[in-house]
Protein backbone atom coordinates (compact mmCIF):
# COMPACT_ATOMS: atom_id res chain seq x y z
CA UNK A 1 0.00 0.00 0.00
CA UNK A 2 1.28 3.55 -0.88
CA UNK A 3 0.07 6.95 0.56
CA UNK A 4 0.04 10.35 -0.80
CA UNK A 5 0.38 13.04 1.45
CA UNK A 6 -1.09 16.63 0.79
CA UNK A 7 0.34 19.18 3.24
CA UNK A 8 -2.43 22.72 3.36
CA UNK A 9 -3.46 25.27 5.01
CA UNK A 10 -6.68 27.33 5.00
CA UNK A 11 -7.27 30.51 4.83
CA UNK A 12 -10.06 30.49 7.51
CA UNK A 13 -10.27 34.65 7.07
CA UNK A 14 -11.99 33.82 3.34
CA UNK A 15 -13.74 29.90 4.96
CA UNK A 16 -15.10 28.78 7.75
CA UNK A 17 -12.66 25.30 8.58
CA UNK A 18 -16.23 23.65 8.53
CA UNK A 19 -17.58 25.00 5.71
CA UNK A 20 -13.74 24.13 4.18
CA UNK A 21 -14.60 20.42 5.47
CA UNK A 22 -18.42 20.05 4.38
CA UNK A 23 -16.62 20.98 0.76
CA UNK A 24 -14.32 18.14 0.81
CA UNK A 25 -16.76 16.04 1.50
CA UNK A 26 -19.12 16.69 -1.16
CA UNK A 27 -16.43 17.36 -4.15
CA UNK A 28 -13.36 15.32 -2.95
CA UNK A 29 -14.09 12.36 -1.48
CA UNK A 30 -16.89 10.77 -4.36
CA UNK A 31 -13.81 11.84 -6.94
CA UNK A 32 -11.58 9.88 -4.75
CA UNK A 33 -13.59 7.56 -4.85
CA UNK A 34 -13.84 6.67 -8.77
CA UNK A 35 -10.24 6.35 -8.32
CA UNK A 36 -8.78 3.11 -9.50
CA UNK A 37 -6.64 1.55 -6.08
CA UNK A 38 -8.20 4.40 -4.05
CA UNK A 39 -8.63 2.63 -0.39
CA UNK A 40 -9.34 5.24 1.74
CA UNK A 41 -8.31 8.79 3.47
CA UNK A 42 -7.26 10.31 6.48
CA UNK A 43 -7.85 14.43 6.91
CA UNK A 44 -6.66 16.49 9.60
CA UNK A 45 -6.66 19.73 10.78
CA UNK A 46 -5.37 22.06 13.54
CA UNK A 47 -7.56 24.58 14.50
CA UNK A 48 -5.53 27.81 12.66
CA UNK A 49 -6.50 25.88 9.32
CA UNK A 50 -3.27 23.92 9.01
CA UNK A 51 -3.53 20.13 8.16
CA UNK A 52 -2.87 17.16 6.07
CA UNK A 53 -4.40 14.54 3.85
CA UNK A 54 -2.99 10.83 3.86
CA UNK A 55 -4.64 9.03 1.06
CA UNK A 56 -4.13 5.50 0.45
CA UNK A 57 -3.84 3.57 -2.95
CA UNK A 58 -2.98 0.06 -3.41
CA UNK A 59 0.14 0.32 -5.12
CA UNK A 60 3.16 2.71 -5.95
CA UNK A 61 0.98 3.35 -9.10
CA UNK A 62 -2.50 3.68 -8.39
CA UNK A 63 -0.99 6.69 -5.86
CA UNK A 64 0.91 8.31 -9.12
CA UNK A 65 -1.66 7.91 -12.09
CA UNK A 66 -3.30 10.70 -10.21
CA UNK A 67 -0.55 12.99 -10.10
CA UNK A 68 0.56 12.08 -13.78
CA UNK A 69 -3.26 12.23 -15.14
CA UNK A 70 -3.87 15.74 -13.91
CA UNK A 71 -6.53 14.27 -11.44
CA UNK A 72 -4.77 15.50 -8.57
CA UNK A 73 -3.89 19.01 -9.83
CA UNK A 74 -8.04 18.95 -10.25
CA UNK A 75 -8.98 18.53 -7.09
CA UNK A 76 -6.38 21.28 -5.53
CA UNK A 77 -7.54 23.42 -8.14
CA UNK A 78 -11.35 23.32 -6.29
CA UNK A 79 -9.66 24.97 -2.90
CA UNK A 80 -7.23 27.39 -4.49
CA UNK A 81 -9.01 30.52 -3.27
CA UNK A 82 -9.17 29.16 -0.16
CA UNK A 83 -5.70 28.11 0.56
CA UNK A 84 -3.42 30.44 2.46
CA UNK A 85 -0.02 28.94 0.97
CA UNK A 86 0.18 26.60 -1.81
CA UNK A 87 -0.32 22.97 -0.46
CA UNK A 88 2.57 20.32 -0.69
CA UNK A 89 2.66 16.69 -1.72
CA UNK A 90 4.48 13.91 -1.07
CA UNK A 91 4.28 10.08 -1.57
CA UNK A 92 5.32 7.23 0.62
CA UNK A 93 4.99 3.43 0.84
CA UNK A 94 2.91 2.22 3.75
CA UNK A 95 4.80 -0.26 5.82
CA UNK A 96 2.92 -0.62 9.21
CA UNK A 97 -0.91 -0.48 9.73
CA UNK A 98 -2.84 -0.05 13.69
CA UNK A 99 -6.30 1.46 13.78
CA UNK A 100 -7.24 -1.22 16.84
CA UNK A 101 -11.00 1.30 16.15
CA UNK A 102 -12.45 3.90 13.75
CA UNK A 103 -12.27 7.28 14.34
CA UNK A 104 -15.39 9.57 13.25
CA UNK A 105 -17.58 6.26 12.50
Amino acid sequence: MFARITLFEIDTLRISLDTAQEQFERSIVPAARQRKGYRGMYVMRTPEGKGLIVSLWDSKEAAQAGVESGYYDEQVAKFVTVYRTPPGREHYEVVLVDIPGAIGQ
